[in-house]
């Protein structure tokens, strides 16, 4: 078994791969797509081609073989060249509930095309209108029609459909009033995109940041029985299994985000002079920047241990939330460091800091609101009483 030693001495390799190929996309790169609401092509192919977003699927289906702690190196590496990892980093994790909990005909069918990048598992579809984070709550329901089941419902904040060929879809198969617990009744199943035709319709939601996001609506939508994955009813669980490797990829990014802005404010707080001084010198300078510092260290940690339990097999999510709680406020902390420190000319799109700092904003309430994390952290690790 690798030691944490031996690891850690690998991921030096990865960042070193990974900071060689995003020097390829400058911030000039990003800065333009952001102005054209462009996807990243070139850079999602790169990191295909050169087998990064596969690193989590097992070898034997053509993939890297690691674990959750060295995809979190790759994305916080990405994030810390100034790329924005939240692209494309769906197709790192989303296929574990394929591997997870799929049957080995599917883990067949699927994990090796996946590898290759022939196959593009970007989409992620959960979240609705009406339920929000109160996911047993949705509405989306899969009737079984022989060897079929037909989807009607509504999805929300739905990212990169237009750049996917299968979305992993949670609907209920059970109406929620027929069912002992909330979270019996929802089942998960891969909806190839590129069959559905004018069952599925898009309404692209404008946002402050560069990515596709859609209202998405299932109009009789027939998805074949053999593309459900594990049991009927047995979905939410299933789900959850893959929220906490999610949480910790998210730390890992915006960890990296955070110290591209403190790399980024301490450049320009030796290089700006004011009064004939740099503006380094002052301690109403220094200490903010200092202090973002040692958030996003400590949040770091913590993600290595998220990561590193979760490898280990570990099913409760409280390290994992901690993780994205503490990267999430952290990046923002950074983020903000980094604009008072260039002043005005944060504002400007070609320094890159405006663009990140948006971006790092969103994480402050998705992919869960931190208030949601602190809720479960108060119930399930302090034993609070549940308060929604």
């Amino acid at each position: 078994m690798t030691t944490v030693a031996e690891r850690q001495e690998n991921h030096q390799l990865i960042r070193e791969g990974v900071r060689d190929l995003c020097a390829k996309f400058p911030t000039s790169y990003w800065t333009e797509l952001d102005e054209k609401h462009e996807y990243p092509e070139e850079f999602v192919a790169a990191l295909t081609e050169n087998g990064w977003l596969s690193v989590l699927i097992p070898e034997e289906y053509g993939g890297g073989g690691l674990g959750v702690w060295d995809a979190g190196v790759i994305l916080e590496e990405i994030g810390r060249s100034g790329g924005a990892a939240a692209t494309c980093h769906a197709q790192m994790y989303t296929m574990g509930t394929v591997l997870r909990h799929g049957s080995d005909e599917q883990k067949q069918r699927f994990l090796p095309e996946i590898a290759a990048g022939c196959l593009r598992l970007q989409a992620f579809g959960v979240t609705e209108p009406d339920a929000g984070s109160d996911t047993t709550n949705i509405s989306t329901f899969a009737e079984r029609d022989g060897d079929n089941y037909i989807v009607r419902g509504r999805k929300i904040f739905i990212s990169r459909v237009q750049h996917s060929d299968f979305m992993l879809l949670l609907a209920r198969t059970t109406p929620r009033a027929e069912v002992t617990r909330k979270t019996d009744g929802l089942s998960v199943f891969l909806v190839d995109l590129r069959e559905a035709g004018e069952h599925i319709k898009l309404n692209r939601i404008k946002t402050m940041v560069n990515q596709v996001t859609n209202e998405v609506a299932f109009d009789d939508l027939v998805v074949p029985a053999a593309n459900r994955i594990g049991e009927e009813g047995s979905g939410f669980r299933y789900i959850l299994s893959g929220m906490n490797a999610e949480r910790v990829l998210v730390a890992s990014e915006l960890i990296g985000s955070g110290f591209f802005c403190i790399d980024r404010a301490v450049a320009y707080a030796n290089e700006r002079i004011v009064f004939g001084r740099q503006i380094g010198q002052n301690q109403g300078v220094q200490f903010p920047i200092a202090k973002a510092h040692v958030d996003l260290e400590a949040a770091r940690l913590m993600r290595d241990k998220a990561a590193i339990d979760y490898d280990q097999g570990a099913t409760k999510g409280a390290e994992a939330n901690m993780a994205k709680y503490l990267a999430s406020e952290a990046a923002w902390q950074a983020a903000n460091v980094a604009m008072n420190t260039h002043g005005g000319y944060g504002f400007a799109s070609e320094y890159g800091i405006e663009r990140v700092f948006r971006e790092v904003r969103l994480a402050l309430i998705g992919p869960v609101s931190n208030n949601l994390v602190l809720a479960n952290i108060a119930e399930h690790t302090l034993g609070l009483p549940r308060s929604y």
